[in-house]
């Protein structure tokens, strides 16, 4: 297997665990009475995994597959957080309903054989 193969079924592996943590994280939030109002919002200004509503608070929810839960929080950078905030600015001013929302940024934390752990206004 060349090396160019072996690197891109990596990616694939690694986007398929990505893509299963979110539908796992979008199942607890539901679980926790939110409604999933988008799922891997994309902006030109970047893309928020989850984004979940409950009432009119807005949660921009950043989903991170990891071993344990320090390494899932410490895999969101700053400019993470700042490319997700600034998106979640572009939803919340699309929505019509806008001047009575709030809002803040979670983290669903999803570890093998654990159920996932949703760290609110994490950041």
């Amino acid at each position: 297997m060349s090396a160019a193969r072996d690197a891109r079924d990596r990616k694939q592996r690694s986007e398929r665990k990505g893509h299963r943590a979110e539908w796992l994280a979008a199942l607890a939030l539901i679980l926790k009475g939110y409604r999933i109002a988008g799922f891997r919002y994309r902006t030109p200004l970047g893309e928020i995994d989850l984004v979940a509503r409950k009432g009119d608070l807005i949660a921009f929810v950043e989903v991170k597959a990891r071993r344990d839960l320090t390494a899932g929080v410490d895999a969101v950078s700053y400019a993470s957080q700042r490319r997700i905030a600034a998106a979640g600015e572009i939803f919340i001013g699309k929505q019509p309903d806008s001047t009575r929302l709030s809002w803040r940024h979670d983290i669903v934390v999803v570890s093998p054989w654990r159920w996932p752990v949703h760290l609110k206004d994490a950041f």
